[in-house]
């Protein structure tokens, strides 16, 4: 964590397309802050520091964005991490749980023996919109008796709400529209 205190405004780095991916829609790309050596260290940096003293055993992230920083983060910290990904795309035994979208639902699974109990869980992912995701997210890692001990973002679309579907969660997000 070497470059964690050098300022770095990250929200720089976000690129907004507008009408993506269907008209009406503000898309916030974070390929040029992964591309940026430097907000890219300070991104996994300041998630490292937040999990300080949270003892996490693994990070749980989401396909396909939630495994590019919470794989740095689990390796930044000394923690495992669990890949959530859809439906029949894990080889082992599965468990899966069924999110809310804007039409209609999705799913997703992680290996039945991925998290065990009393294990402590830090929740990522790249982006908290509506919060379906990383609410489901949330319930696997309680199925499992994972115990969930935050859950962190890189960007929060705060006008969507998805934080209020995360009550009793510590939740943490580096950038907040």
């Amino acid at each position: 964590m070497a470059d964690s205190y050098q300022p770095v405004e990250l929200s720089g780095f976000i690129r907004d397309i507008p009408d993506f991916p269907k008209e009406g829609i503000l898309f916030r790309d974070i390929m040029p802050l992964l591309q940026h050596p430097l907000a890219l260290r300070a991104s996994v940096d300041r998630i490292a520091e937040w999990s300080i003293g949270r003892h996490v055993d693994v990070v749980l992230g989401a396909e396909a964005r939630g495994f590019i920083l919470g794989a740095a983060v689990a390796y930044a910290i000394g923690a495992g991490f669990v890949c959530a990904r859809k439906p029949g795309k894990l080889p082992w035994k599965t468990i899966h749980e069924e999110y809310a979208l804007e039409y209609g639902t999705d799913k997703l699974a992680v290996h039945e023996d991925a998290i065990q109990p009393g294990m402590n869980v830090l929740v990522h992912d790249d982006l908290l919109a509506t919060g379906g995701t990383a609410r489901a997210k949330v319930r696997l890692v309680e199925k499992l008796g994972g115990n969930v001990v935050g859950v962190c973002f890189l960007v929060e679309l705060a006008d969507l709400g998805g934080r209020a579907k995360l009550d009793g969660y510590d939740v943490m997000s580096l950038i907040t529209y």
